[in-house]
């Protein structure tokens, strides 16, 4: 592979406000979905850490996270390095939330492939998307102008997802993104997948560089003002004077919209096998998943799993935390 190495970025600083009614405890605290179990195990973001590290080594996964929610990531993320926890001081959406920890990654690596995965979702067959990853980041690490998104055939037409129409391809499951569709209507979404197009996971995979000129081609100014940032600060991630200062002057964006939108000569579609994959975005979707694997899957009954399993995730959280510190 021509370049630098793989590095996985794991975003999990999300308030997952659209789900608090499933994740709020008895005790009334509302926890992000991301530090939640679905199963009575690992939280989701332990699984998509493991998900990051079925490409590249350890000491090459980041994790961008919020500040307010430093009670339930410092456990899960003891053993990465401190430089790759990165702390925002507030929540400004995707586009802002991954240029961060990717400007620490160029500052580290300026020929990085960077592999971008979501913290709040769920996948049932982790090996067969652990392939797809595999080949996307060799695809990526030897095309460095493109960026490429995974997709996945829907299952039925889902209004609260986004979808990514391709174009023609020829055979090699690779195709070019003709355009972008953010949760349409239940019947523009049935029109969309006869016209082949497929859900878009937020699985991004691309150098370094390719990523940057997306912003940059969007937003100079932002890309400098926090380039400047890190630079100051990238040895003290923890407490990052800078960022405090900067961030509340910042907008809030969110990627698809406001970066990847208008850009698709840039970018590909790398379609993904049926793997299990759930965004466990609404309570029904948590019914779903549920019942693929298993468990009780009524939506009552995936919201009482959801609560318990916060509280219980929280108490483990407590106690590693308690035993790292000691």
């Amino acid at each position: 592979m021509s370049g630098g190495k793989v590095w996985s970025l794991v975003l999990a600083a999300g308030e997952g406000t659209r789900f608090s009614s499933l994740t709020t405890t008895a005790g009334g605290v509302s926890v992000p979905k991301q530090f939640c179990s679905l199963r009575g195990g690992a939280s989701l973001l332990e699984e998509t850490l493991a998900r990051g590290g079925s490409v590249t080594s350890r000491l090459r996964v980041l994790a961008v996270v919020a500040e307010r929610h430093r009670r339930w990531w410092e456990g899960p993320l003891w053993s990465l390095p401190p430089e790759n926890v990165i702390v925002q001081p507030d929540n400004k959406g995707t586009a802002v939330g991954l240029l961060l920890p990717l400007l620490h990654i160029v500052a580290r690596d300026p020929r990085a492939t960077v592999l971008v995965l979501p913290s709040d979702h769920f996948v049932h067959d982790e090996s067969g998307l652990a392939r797809i990853l595999e080949r996307a980041t060799r695809l990526a690490g030897e095309d460095r102008r493109h960026v490429y998104l995974l997709g996945l055939a829907p299952a039925d037409a889902d209004p609260e997802l986004g979808y990514i129409v391709p174009g023609t391809h020829k055979g090699t499951g690779v195709a070019p993104v003709q355009r972008f569709v953010e949760k349409p209507s239940v019947g523009a979404a049935r029109a969309l997948i006869a016209e082949g197009a497929m859900l878009n996971m937020f699985i991004i995979v691309a150098s370094a560089r390719a990523l940057l000129r997306l912003y940059a081609a969007r937003d100079p100014e932002l890309v400098a003002h926090m380039a400047q940032v890190v630079e100051r600060d990238r040895l003290a991630t923890q407490d990052a004077a800078a960022a405090h200062q900067l961030y509340p002057r910042m907008p809030t964006l969110d990627f698809s919209r406001h970066v990847l939108e208008g850009q698709e000569p840039w970018l590909r579609v790398l379609t993904v096998p049926d793997c299990g994959w759930s965004d466990l975005g609404t309570p029904r979707r948590v019914a779903e998943t549920l019942a693929r694997i298993g468990a009780r899957h009524s939506s009552d009954a995936a919201g009482a799993a959801y609560v318990n399993l916060a509280e219980q995730h929280t108490r483990q959280q407590r106690n590693v935390h308690t035993q790292v510190r000691a």
